[in-house]
């Protein structure tokens, strides 16, 4: 991650972070500023925290909760949640300070969790639209097709793959020594910068667009065969209607996080390409701007639910009461009308 910033309104430049040759230059904004900063990024953190905290605790607690579809929205915000816990903190002192003060082992490793979380978002996300796809497209065959042992697979896979793929690029020497002619010198010190380069940056991108395309075409099959579904819904019984309205609202609630998702990550990643063609000429503070943009998708996933969910407002309120230390909580019929 970049650790320059230039100059505005409400900065004053001072020196270098290290007393030493070759310090990154460093930029110390106001104390008010500073505050300000701080004060926004630390509530971003607690509602990114807390939100998705409460989404894993719900789904993990109330039984009816317990479905395929469920336990992929759960997996999703742990990843959120820890990207807010482990991630967020440090990369708001360096936004902040414009310098890398905790060492190249935590710059490392705050680097893989960073893509780790971000990437295991997207998956998630295209792996919830394969099922929405499946629900509302082949209703009859969904249950048996969707299953817990599948939703499982496809958490691992979520997991798995982001987790081998950023090692692999972090931690093996075989990007530095196949590829060193399209890696940026070695940066200065004080910053954070290990996978920002000019590679990185072309396999970023289809790492981003690929599962994005799947995740469009996918919506816009599921909003055709929803909007047919929703002409010959007089034609169902009263069960069989409440239950294509529910799936028909639960796929428009995640394609609105899809649709989110695309909105926060879209300049980040067109820029980290571009930028790799262009020498890298993206002022620091712009691109600080556009990873906290980012960042602030894992705080929005619980704030749509809060909005869309009626299970999820019952359980939020069920939390909040002494009720949530009975017996009989776990078991509530959240979806009762």
């Amino acid at each position: 991650m970049r650790s320059v910033l230039i100059p505005g309104a409400g900065e004053q430049p001072e020196a270098f972070c290290y007393q030493v040759n070759g310090s990154c230059p460093r930029t110390v904004h106001t104390l008010g500023i500073q505050l300000v900063i701080y004060l926004a990024c630390t509530a971003g953190v607690l509602i990114t925290v807390l939100g998705n905290l409460f989404v894993v605790f719900a789904v993990s607690y109330f039984k009816v909760l317990h479905t395929p579809t469920n336990f992929l929205l759960l997996s999703l915000a742990l990843a959120d949640m820890l990207l807010g816990l482990l991630v967020l903190p440090l990369s708001t002192v360096r936004s902040v300070e414009s310098c890398w003060f905790f060492g190249d082992f935590l710059c490392r490793l705050h680097t893989y969790l960073d893509t780790l979380f971000c990437l295991t978002s997207i998956f998630h996300l295209c792996f919830i639209s394969i099922d929405r796809h499946c629900a509302i497209c082949d209703p009859l065959l969904y249950p048996s097709k969707f299953t817990v042992k599948m939703a499982l697979g496809y958490i691992l896979a979520g997991w798995g793959i982001p987790a081998a793929y950023t090692a692999f690029f972090l931690y093996t020497d075989v990007v530095e020594r196949g590829l060193s002619q399209w890696l940026e010198e070695l940066p200065c010190v004080g910053s954070c910068q290990l996978l920002f380069n000019k590679f990185w940056g072309w396999l970023n991108f289809p790492a981003f667009f690929i599962p994005c395309l799947i995740m469009i075409t996918l919506y816009v099959k599921i909003f055709v065969v929803a909007t047919k579904q929703a002409q010959q819904i007089s034609t169902l019984s009263k069960s069989l209607a409440g239950v294509a309205k529910r799936e028909r609202k639960a796929a428009k609630t995640l394609g609105i996080a899809v649709g989110i998702y695309l909105l926060c990550w879209l300049p980040f990643t067109v820029d980290t390409l571009v930028d790799s063609l262009l020498n890298f000429i993206t002022p620091s503070l712009v691109f600080d701007i556009f990873i906290w943009f980012a960042y602030f998708n894992s705080a929005c996933n619980p704030i749509i639910y809060v909005f869309s969910y009626r299970w999820f407002r019952k359980a939020l309120k069920l939390l909040l009461s002494r009720e949530i230390l009975s017996p009989r909580t776990p078991t509530v019929d959240l979806y009762q009308e």
